[in-house]
């Protein structure tokens, strides 16, 4: 059976795929995931969790034209699958829920 689960780290990288649009290629992930969150992610780390969200059902992937900017080269561009939007969108709601649930941030209780 597929784990349909996300990790923090696998929802990260899928949220990233998602804001770079047709620009998603693992380098770019990875640089977008450095920019935001200032942390370094090595470009195998970004490779192995992109590849384990596509045998997920969460990503696919299709080679793209050859650019200039990488010597000929040829990207794997990747987009979020409908499962994999669904997904994304039950661990926000479950997150959301259990932010709603903490007295001290929920509005519910005065943390001045």
């Amino acid at each position: 059976m597929i784990e349909t689960r996300l990790g923090e780290f696998e929802e990260v990288i899928l949220l990233f795929v998602g804001i770079l649009g047709e620009g998603a290629y693992a380098f770019k992930i990875a640089e977008e995931f450095e920019r935001q969150t200032g942390r370094a992610i090595s470009i195998g780390a970004t490779h192995s969790t992109l590849d384990r969200l596509e045998k997920k059902g969460f990503l696919k992937s299709a080679m793209g034209e050859a650019t200039a900017e990488r010597g000929g080269r040829r990207k794997r561009i990747f987009t979020i699958t409908a499962l994999g939007k669904r997904v994304l969108k039950e661990s926000r709601d479950f997150r959301m829920s259990l932010w709603n649930q903490y007295p001290a941030l929920s509005g519910k209780i005065n943390i001045a």
